[in-house]
């Protein structure tokens, strides 16, 4: 089996080292470059051959998050997995949709990475066990591969300006206070905006916002 080059970007030095120790235990992996920001990982590409980036979701200069959305638009056939200590599934969402083959717990243990890695290599999708539970194989579909739920109806100027809103974290009532309009006309656009994209969940609304540009 041939080597497989993988490069490693953390901004903390001490985690960064123990994950190239747990690579480079393993025969076929070969750790071409390390990085300790987003932006330093988009030039060590450029002069390293990689198949894969292991890379930290909060890092400085360029987030782990638009690092792989370079990368995917540059280096299309390098592989992206994020190793995060964010367990929200909006993150999980971001990264997807950026274009992550992987995401997984910075708790996660040795043999999950390795095992991600292995699945990820052979062109599957990895998501961190500890995060099964929140999410099922449709949601890692639509947000990986673009397949999202198909409305005839579309959304109104109002909706669509509350929609952003909602995706940005504001409450009813500070959406309401920003509009100038009650806190009982926003939940009645919300429960709209729900019913007419066929969404349950916040989180839903939150990646078709990021799928469609308004955030």
């Amino acid at each position: 089996m041939g080597n497989y080059n993988i490069v490693v970007a953390d901004d903390h030095a001490l985690l960064r080292k123990g994950i190239i120790r747990i690579l480079e235990e393993v025969d076929y992996i070969h750790v071409v470059g390390e990085a300790g920001d987003g932006l330093e990982l988009i030039e060590l590409l450029k002069k390293k051959k990689a198949d894969m980036a292991i890379i930290d979701i909060s890092m400085p200069n360029l987030r782990g998050i638009e690092a792989t959305k370079e990368i995917k638009k540059i280096y299309p056939s390098i592989k992206v997995i994020i190793l995060t200590m964010h367990k929200k599934v909006e993150y999980l969402q971001q990264a997807l949709t950026m274009g992550a083959d992987g995401y997984l717990l910075k708790e996660d243990t040795d043999e999950e990475l390795l095992s991600a890695i292995e699945n990820v290599k052979r062109g599957k999708i990895y998501i961190s066990q500890a995060l099964s539970e929140e999410v099922n194989e449709e949601l890692v579909k639509r947000h990986r591969f673009g397949q999202k739920k198909i409305t005839s109806e579309t959304l109104t100027t109002r909706e669509r300006e509350i929609l952003k809103l909602i995706a940005e974290g504001k409450s009813n009532r500070d959406i309401a206070q920003l509009l100038f309009i009650s806190t009982r006309t926003v939940e009645n656009h919300r429960a709209h905006i729900m019913q007419k994209l066929g969404f349950k969940k916040v989180t839903e609304l939150v990646t078709y916002s990021i799928e469609k540009g308004y955030i």
